[in-house]
């Protein structure tokens, strides 16, 4: 087998939720390239919980203002009291949802982030090795300014 450091992806099972269709084609495309495979996608939390349970990948990243009646917490919060080991990477342009996780003591031992847009696509696959490490609150990064 080769240095798993060159595929941060490793084969790795990725669901993505996003509405807008070519954020989700530019998603879809550098995961791929980075080594994960991408089981799911859906445009709304309704259809996002489902696609979990039938393909229960090993991570998701998911928008957080989406279609429908749940935003990308609380849909997170449905995943995780289900799968308590779930991985999720919210991202999203709107700062309020760092907040509302912080806020949320639901979340504090669950291993969930939020990534502020604008951002760039190598620190999606970074944050999601975060998110293997260990439980994260918060991932905040806008530019060059981070916060836990």
């Amino acid at each position: 087998m080769g240095n798993s450091a060159l595929q941060p992806g490793k084969g790795r099972r990725i669901m993505i939720i996003e509405d807008e269709g070519d954020i989700l084609f530019t998603f879809k495309d550098y995961m791929r390239s980075k080594g994960f495979i991408v089981t799911d996608s859906a445009p709304t939390a309704d259809e996002a919980l489902e696609a979990f349970e039938a393909s229960l990948p090993d991570i998701v990243v998911m928008d957080y203002r989406l279609p429908g009646k749940l935003n990308g917490l609380q849909a997170a919060e449905q995943i995780l009291r289900k799968h308590p080991y779930a991985k999720i990477l919210i991202v999203t342009g709107h700062e309020q949802a760092s907040e509302e996780l912080a806020s949320n003591e639901f979340f504090e031992d669950k291993k969930i982030g939020i990534l502020v847009k604008p951002v760039q696509l190598s620190k999606i696959a970074r944050l999601i090795d975060t998110l293997d490490q260990a439980p994260v609150a918060v991932l905040e990064e806008r530019g060059s300014k981070a916060a836990e």
